[in-house]
């Protein structure tokens, strides 16, 4: 293997504030920094143009994509139509594959997460495809899997899934970000894998807040004297935000919840409850995923668009009441701009994260008295919540940095020189 290599990164999409993606971002950083080159191949790009290859049939909202979920899941026999179909959208995501290659001279493929979700089979089996016909040294860097999402059973695909989903060839290294998964990996495929947590640049604390932002709470319409409570997560099932409300609900103090991000690709049935919810609840929620994403950005009338950052930041305290997480990216990233967090215990903190000695409001699936109290302390007190945040980032620096990162990828290469 070559000491810089020329690197590509395949996944759906490789766009916006999807964990994902912010992922992909994070490892193509510091495999840049060690010296090697980037490239990308998804349906959705934010990368360089001259370093990517963009095809809208990878995807998962393609229509063709959407067209073949809708008969591939929720039932046990497909027809022979669909099967072709999958055929032919996965023959011509192999093209694009042989030319993303060819066209970068790549010598190692990183698939982040199309090895691991169907979210779009065609791809998966193409990748699949792909990398057993060429033989080139892959990373299926996978973060959830489809036996860990109740949509994809039961299913009609239950072959592509056995194949692709993940596959098991001697030149695959399969990476996973939580110790469940490299279990539950181990048990139903018999592949073993390398554990590779989510990471933030510790080493790098976050800006200061300045002045682009400084009209945020305004825009909200957020009173002076009133919380600001930050659920920075999709709007899915999953995520548990009914809990967020509630608390906001319990608190005796004036309060707003803020939702960062969009409902993503799980449908807007569970927003739609929400927005009940909350009416019921006569708890003031705000729907802003159109004010936020990865970057910055100012129209020409002055309109803007915020940061991520800028959400944390502007927060008082964030809410992570998620039931179910591969990892738990936006824990780690309250963690990074010092916000206090509060967290239902769900598995991957249980066994991965809380044994490192992380300060949180906890939850055990439903909302205590003692947490309300908890929350409104660190509301109303700055020292105690200064001393929590401070602790809980010198934690994340010295378990979840950039640094770990490194040295995490510099072993996976030198295991993937030995293939």
């Amino acid at each position: 293997m070559r000491e810089t290599m020329r690197i590509g990164f395949v996944s759906t999409r490789l766009a916006g504030t999807d964990g994902v993606s912010l992922e992909a971002r994070k490892w193509s950083r510091v495999l840049t920094a060690m010296g090697h080159e980037c490239f990308y191949f998804a349906g959705e790009i934010d990368f360089p143009p001259e370093r990517s290859c963009l095809v809208p049939e990878a995807h998962f909202r393609h229509p063709e994509v959407q067209a073949l979920n809708q008969v591939l899941f929720g039932r046990t026999v497909r027809s022979s139509e669909t099967s072709q179909a999958v055929r032919g959208l996965k023959e011509c995501l192999k093209s694009h594959l042989y030319h993303f290659a060819e066209a970068f001279a790549l010598d190692l493929l990183i698939v982040e997460n199309a090895l691991a979700i169907p979210m779009n089979v065609p791809l998966g089996l193409a990748v699949t495809e792909f990398i057993v016909e060429v033989g080139l040294l892959t990373i299926g860097h996978h973060h959830d899997f489809a036996w860990e999402r109740p949509r994809f059973w039961p299913n009609a695909a239950e072959d592509y899934l056995s194949s692709a989903f993940p596959p098991s060839f001697p030149f695959v290294q399969h990476v996973v970000i939580n110790s469940i998964a490299a279990n539950q990996l181990a048990l139903r495929k018999g592949t073993n894998s390398t554990l590779i947590p989510n990471v933030m640049d510790f080493e790098s604390p976050p800006p200061e807040r300045d002045g682009f932002a400084g009209d945020l709470h305004s825009v909200l319409d957020i009173d002076p004297g009133e919380a600001l409570l930050l659920q920075p997560t999709r709007i899915v099932p999953r995520k548990g935000i009914e809990y967020a409300v509630e608390l906001v609900r319990r608190l005796d103090l004036p309060a707003t919840l803020l939702i960062s991000h969009a409902s993503g690709d799980e449908g807007g049935t569970y927003e739609a409850y929400l927005r009940e919810y909350a009416e019921l609840m006569d708890v003031r929620v705000v729907f802003a995923a159109d004010l936020f994403d990865h970057h910055r950005r100012q129209t020409a009338d002055g309109g803007k668009t915020y940061a991520l950052r800028d959400a944390y930041q502007a927060a008082d305290l964030v809410t992570y009441p998620s039931k179910v997480e591969g990892f738990g990216n936006a824990l780690l990233e309250a963690v990074y701009y010092r916000c206090p967090i509060v967290v239902n215990r769900y598995d991957v903190f249980r066994t991965d994260i809380e044994p490192k000695g992380f300060e949180v409001v906890a939850l055990d699936g439903f909302i205590p008295g003692e947490a309300v109290r908890q929350v409104t302390t660190l509301l109303q007190e700055p020292d105690l919540r200064a001393e929590m945040v401070d602790h809980n980032y010198d934690l994340g620096r010295q378990y979840y940095s950039y640094g770990r990162l490194e040295e995490s990828l510099s072993r996976l290469l030198d295991d993937l020189s030995t293939l």
